[in-house]
């Protein structure tokens, strides 16, 4: 069982499945970054949205920690540099809310156009202004969209609707792509000189932070609209102010600010400004969802799978070809590790069959994971075996082939002086892996969590010779296999057995007469 710390508010849903699942749950909501840093300790998961700042300090702090995860999309408030150093996975909900934002902007854009939150509030206030409020239609207007990813071509796709002229600056997006949302590309300058109305869709890092100031306003068409409800200090708030001001920007409509939560910004007296408080993502549906995904998140992490939506892996999208593997990858990267008596050397992963072009990367990384954790890395994780590879000075690669002789398909571990491979084989009604081959020798054999590897001569008595010395131990054999070498003259075995071998019996084995090499391998 985990304990799994939640520290905002997330849909109840969310937090029964965790305790469903048999973690405790220990809800702590308004924590003080001093309380945080005594609440963290003993934590295997955070569960936090967009108020709590995780920091380096708090991740120090949760040294038992796995996982952080973020319900919603932005992750400016986690340290993410800092938890993949420390091999903390960060997750978070990527697709939950991104219906309700891309509402909300709509919301927003139809409320600076038309002036309905000014004219609402006049009206209850016994003011009957209809000239005062008078907008402007949508419908013939250039929206501009900074940002073309699943919320932008959301928006994107409801101002088609409007009748509007779509442009978008995005520079990881085909010209082919946007043609077929109807969304012309053009550069960022060439939006702002030709855009009516302006909406943010970008995440908040060094490059974007302050992207729209002062100079880029400058550049917009006088009487643009500017929207943003992507994050807040995209756009400066303070050289907003002055645009709007002196008139060349006709007004704004603002769900998210530098700092939250902000109750008191020279934005809010101008009267062209439309603001809300970071209602994006708030609506049931996205709550529930977000509850939901991020719960399916933490315990995939905490079981120790691949979380599809961790975002300090790089391991891009597993496909359904590629995920049955991923036990067998990291079985074989323990196996080989065993072969390397705890001296991690360069990983090469040779992928063959089906397997060849289906986006292996994630099954390297399991094959690195394995690799260290058999050479006493035990912390390797998803997160940081990229990076314990690049403190050993230790490279990591893979390749492909369509061919495979014996096999639909075949994973080969090659590291050192050692390779072994492995597929996986069907068993009665399931599917099971198969060691196939150890340094060139054909064995197949299942994976147990104990195991021995022994070269030896090839004549008569030498499988004897080390089940005897096996059984005096009282160690039983529950399976093994014996290959010959393509080099006359060798041979290996490969054995599984009830339980660890002794380092007594092991030097034993080794100065026996015909024994050349002896490994353990433990795959638990």
């Amino acid at each position: 069982m985990a304990r799994v710390l939640v520290t905002e508010e997330i849909a109840e849903s969310g937090l029964n499945q965790l305790r469903h699942a048999g973690h405790e749950v220990d809800v702590k909501l308004g924590l003080s970054p001093e309380a945080l840093l005594e609440a963290i300790v003993g934590a295997h998961a955070l569960i936090i949205r967009s108020a709590t700042n995780v920091d380096a300090p708090t991740l120090s702090s949760g040294r038992d920690l796995v996982v952080v995860g973020r319900a919603g999309i932005g992750l400016d408030n986690v340290d993410v540099a800092k938890a993949t150093e420390l091999g903390v996975m960060v997750v978070n909900a990527p697709q939950s809310n991104i219906l309700s934002a891309a509402e909300q902007t709509m919301a927003l854009l139809l409320g600076q156009a038309r002036n309905l939150p000014q004219a609402h509030s006049a009206l209850k206030n016994g003011k009957w202004e209809r000239s005062k409020w008078e907008g402007v239609e949508l419908h013939g207007k250039t929206l501009g969209v900074v940002g073309l990813g699943k919320i932008g071509a959301l928006v994107a796709q409801r101002a088609l609707a409007f009748g509007m002229r779509l442009v978008a600056y995005d520079p990881f997006i085909t010209d082919e792509r946007a043609r077929h949302m109807g969304v012309e590309l053009m550069p960022l300058d060439t939006l702002l000189a030709q855009s009516d109305f302006i909406t943010v869709h970008l995440p908040k890092n060094k490059e974007t932070t302050g992207l729209l100031d002062a100079v880029a306003l400058a550049k917009c068409k006088p009487g643009v609209r500017i929207i943003n409800v992507a994050r807040g200090g995209i756009v400066s708030e303070s050289d907003l102010y002055d645009a709007i001001k002196a008139g060349h920007v006709q007004g704004a409509a603002l769900d998210v600010f530098e700092k939250e939560p902000c109750t008191d910004s020279p934005l809010f007296e101008l009267p062209s400004v439309v603001v809300a408080p970071h209602l994006g993502a708030s609506t049931a549906e996205a709550q529930d969802k977000a509850g939901i995904t991020i719960a399916e998140q933490v315990q995939l992490a905490l079981a120790g799978d691949f979380v599809p939506f961790a975002v300090n892996v790089s391991a891009g999208d597993v496909s359904d070809v590629v995920r049955p593997f991923m036990g067998l990858a990291e079985l074989l990267g323990r196996f080989i590790g065993g072969l390397l008596d705890g001296k991690p050397a360069d990983l090469e992963v040779l992928y063959q069959g089906d397997l060849a072009g289906s986006g292996t990367k994630i099954l390297t990384l399991c094959a690195l994971k394995g690799l260290f954790a058999a050479t006493g890395n035990e912390g390797a994780s998803f997160v940081n075996a990229p990076a314990l590879a690049a403190e050993q000075g230790l490279s990591f690669s893979e390749s492909s082939t369509v061919t495979s002789h014996e096999y639909i398909n075949l994973i080969t571990v090659r590291s050192g002086s050692h390779e072994v491979s492995g597929t996986l084989a069907a068993v009665g009604k399931g599917i099971e892996s198969r060691i196939v081959t150890v340094d060139g020798h054909s064995v197949e054999i299942p994976p147990a969590a104990t195991m021995l590897v022994v070269r030896n001569d090839d004549r008569p008595g030498m499988i004897g010779q080390v089940g005897i010395a096996l059984g005096e131990a009282g160690i039983s054999i529950s399976s093994m296999a014996v290959g010959p070498s393509p080099a006359a003259g060798t041979a290996m075995m490969v054995l599984s057995t009830s339980a660890p071998t002794p380092a007594a019996i092991l030097d034993t084995l080794r100065s026996a007469d015909g024994i050349s090499d002896i490994h353990v391998i433990t795959l638990s």
